[in-house]
């Protein structure tokens, strides 16, 4: 341990992940099967239709609403769900539900390991799939989404590799209703793959050279790539993905301050602060204030 991880050393402070993570709701075992779906009434109402905030470590799931509706919470980002929307939620977002009493519908849930087989391989489909999306289902959404329920359901010698298929429809779909509304293309895969390890390695404090060089590429090169998806250079670009994981753990947990600041590999409480307020014009407790008043 260096010294500045001291600075950060409290007999309390522990690595377990304090927003529930499940594989299905309620459930921390392996996935039960190679695509699964299920209709909203099948949890929903032993939670009073108010799903609590969670996520998914490696599954990512399709919403689909065909009577009634409700509101999601994705990140901090709330959307109106009304009878004939889907949203797409892509692995480690937060979500939370608040759904009309009786609201009709199915989720999909599909292993992050089929999602990242589909072929052939594109960059602006991991791209498209890497954020969450909302929109209207459509009737090509409605037909394909009706095939995958029935075939999860089925039985056969072959259903696996037919649910495999017709999720990848269905989430081919979905990525271009993605970059219809992003009006967005020609993203590289890297920053998908960049993601993934800023997950990983955030409470290690990587820097743009560490994160350039498991990519293998120059730290120049993935601040060009960064810049050109979303006109930040790569240190900027982790620390926006760094102080987004701070506002979940803030608005979604109870954890001080103190050790949200160590798990994001900030070098002390008080710089912690000082980048916080930078990007959010103000204090990780003011922050939290608005969620828990």
């Amino acid at each position: 341990m260096d010294a500045a991880r001291l600075l950060w050393y409290f007999s309390c402070m522990t690595q377990s992940d304090p927003i529930p993570v499940f594989t299905l709701l309620g459930e921390t075992g392996s996935f039960p099967d190679v695509v699964h779906a299920e209709p909203l009434s099948a949890r929903s109402p032993q939670h009073r239709w108010r799903i609590p905030a969670h996520r998914h470590s490696q599954v990512a799931q399709l919403f689909l609403i065909n009577e009634g509706g409700g509101e999601a919470l994705v990140d901090g980002v709330r959307t109106v769900l009304a009878a004939g929307a889907f949203l797409y939620i892509p692995p480690q977002k937060v979500h939370e539900f608040h759904f009309q009493p009786d609201t009709d519908g199915q989720v999909i849930s599909v292993p992050g390991a089929v999602v990242n087989a589909m072929g052939p391989a594109s960059h602006e489909l991991a791209r498209a799939l890497a954020r969450p999306v909302t929109g209207l289902a459509g009737p090509h959404l409605s037909t394909l989404t009706g095939y995958l329920v029935r075939t999860a359901a089925d039985t056969g010698p072959f259903r696996a590799q037919r649910a495999v298929g017709l999720a990848h429809s269905v989430l081919a779909l979905v990525a271009e209703a993605a970059q219809v509304a992003n009006g967005r293309q020609g993203e590289d895969t890297r920053l998908a793959v960049l993601d993934t390890l800023i997950a990983r390695h955030m409470a290690e404090g990587w820097t743009a050279s560490d994160y350039a060089a498991a990519l293998s590429i120059t730290a120049g090169h993935l601040s060009r790539l960064c810049r050109a998806a979303t006109g930040r250079g790569a240190t900027a670009y982790i620390e926006q993905a760094r102080i987004e994981e701070a506002c979940r753990l803030l608005a979604f947990t109870r954890l001080p301050v103190s050790e949200i600041g160590y798990r994001l590999g900030f070098a002390d409480a008080s710089y912690f602060s000082k980048r916080f307020r930078a990007a959010r014009g103000q204090t990780p407790s003011q922050y939290r204030g608005v969620f828990s008043g």
